[in-house]
């Protein structure tokens, strides 16, 4: 089984484990709609050569159908992030696309060096609502360890408070939130500009589900900061996010095109690994049979729901109301 080909077993594993607990309504918080040709030809990332060169409005829509059959979907969509991106257009393309998608909303990928009267001025006349920033473009190297500040500036910050704009913030260092100079600049940031709304993507970038637990408590009482769920495979970051700040704090996320990618993280040690088919020995209990990331991850969201005992209007709200409040949708 490849990448990005759904086939007969995805099929009966969202029938069999999924159907009856996914809700109809879904908000995506963290998509990515792209065209290849604003990357750099010798650096397209390998999960998107496997796939379609474009994905537009209906491409990601026909292959998240793959993934949530008969569900109502809508996204908050940002480019794919790569060093050498083409901003400009890949901005524009995700303006345009995400307009075609009902409920939708689309975000502007920022380079630390760009101008804050500039992104407010792109995100006004092409309808987006908020920033994503990202390492990648962050001049400290190597970029995997750099401090907030380094790739979201506060000036940054400051125009999407006084735009009332969100900001999808994936954080880096070792031990991501539980960094403790992560945790006071995301207290910082939240608590000086209240109308940005902080969205950390990955449950806080919570691959290893310890450092999310371990460093949940430092953001108690902050009222603009959210978090997605975007292709957590491993149990226990969502959990501690819910125990420490409610589930109104969560956002479903996929990760598209990541979703697509057969395998999933997990913790070890204090770090984590991604587990792809190719990286598996033969099991002597059988075959193994990689399932869709995205698979994986709804997975995890049906055993936290179980353990906390979350209602179904609790589920609901992870998967579309949350989003629907921050959104006005």
């Amino acid at each position: 089984m490849s990448d990005w080909a759904a086939t007969d077993y995805d099929q009966e594993l969202f029938e069999s484990e999924l159907d009856s607990f996914v809700p109809e309504r879904i908000f995506d918080a963290h998509a990515h709609l792209y065209n290849v040709d604003y990357f750099p030809q010798d650096d397209i990332p390998p999960a998107l050569l496997r796939g379609p060169r474009v994905v537009d409005a209906d491409v990601y829509l026909a292959h998240m159908a793959e993934l949530l059959p008969g569900r109502s979907i809508s996204a908050l969509a940002f480019p794919f992030p790569r060093g050498r991106l083409q901003m400009a257009p890949a901005n524009g393309f995700v303006a345009a696309e995400s307009a075609k998608i009902p409920g939708a909303r689309g975000q502007m990928m920022v380079a630390p060096t760009d101008d804050p009267e500039m992104i407010r001025e792109t995100v006004r006349s092409n309808g987006l609502v908020g920033l994503k920033c990202y390492h990648l473009y962050s001049p400290v190297t190597p970029t995997m360890h750099s401090p907030i500040e380094a790739f979201l500036p506060e000036e940054q910050v400051r125009i999407a408070h006084e735009e009332r704009l969100s900001i999808t913030l994936h954080i880096v260092k070792e031990r991501s939130l539980a960094d403790p100079e992560n945790q006071r600049t995301i207290r910082r940031y939240a608590e000086t500009y209240p109308d940005m709304r902080l969205i950390l993507a990955h449950a806080g970038r919570g691959f290893n589900p310890h450092h999310t637990a371990e460093g949940i408590g430092s953001l108690a009482g902050l009222t603009n900061v959210y978090f997605d769920t975007a292709v957590v495979t491993d149990y226990g970051a969502i959990e501690a996010i819910i125990d420490a700040m409610g589930h109104r704090t969560l956002l479903y996320g996929s990760d598209f095109p990541v979703s697509h990618v057969r395998g999933r993280e997990g913790a070890l040690g204090d770090s984590f690994v991604w587990l792809h088919p190719d990286d598996l020995p033969d099991s002597p209990y059988g075959p193994i049979r990689a399932a869709f990331a995205g698979f994986e991850s709804l997975r995890v969201h049906k055993l936290v729901a179980r353990h906390l005992r979350l209602t179904d209007s609790q589920v609901e709200d992870i998967f579309y109301g949350n989003a629907a409040r921050l959104y006005d949708l």
